[in-house]
């Protein structure tokens, strides 16, 4: 469990950019089981989450398309909201940060770790809002 104190600024910094915070399994579950899109960021405190998860699924909702509903949770600090976020995006491994896209609450995009290291917050939101264009 990450100390509050760290985690509040990388929290604040989707939260200003209109994401919501998802604390409990109950949220997780309630805002998948509503229509039309949800996307999920599972945040984290490493270097690739602030360098360009972060940045990217931000960016990516800045676009002509974008989910009905963009949330988060954090990883190391919402235990049961990222365990029952993850539960929803099997059959990919855990992963954090995460960036999932949901359609009818069904897992319909998902961008691990591994797509996401290496890569610029502009290709992740290109990633991200192509999935938009067919999902939302």
């Amino acid at each position: 469990m990450y100390p509050e104190d760290i985690v509040k600024p990388m929290r604040q910094q989707l939260v200003d950019a209109g994401f919501q915070e998802l604390h409990s399994a109950d949220q997780v579950d309630q805002i998948l089981n509503e229509n039309g899109t949800t996307l999920i960021m599972v945040n984290s405190v490493c270097g690739c989450a602030a360098g360009t998860a972060r940045p990217g699924a931000i960016l990516s909702i800045q676009g002509e398309k974008s989910p009905n509903h963009v949330t988060t949770v954090f990883a190391g600090v919402d235990t049961e909201a990222v365990n029952k976020a993850r539960e929803h995006m099997i059959p990919f491994p855990p992963s954090s940060p995460a960036i999932a896209l949901f359609k009818d609450g069904e897992l319909v995009h998902m961008l691990e770790r591994h797509h996401i290291e290496g890569r610029s917050a502009e290709m992740i939101a290109e990633n991200l809002a192509g999935a938009y264009q067919e999902f939302c």
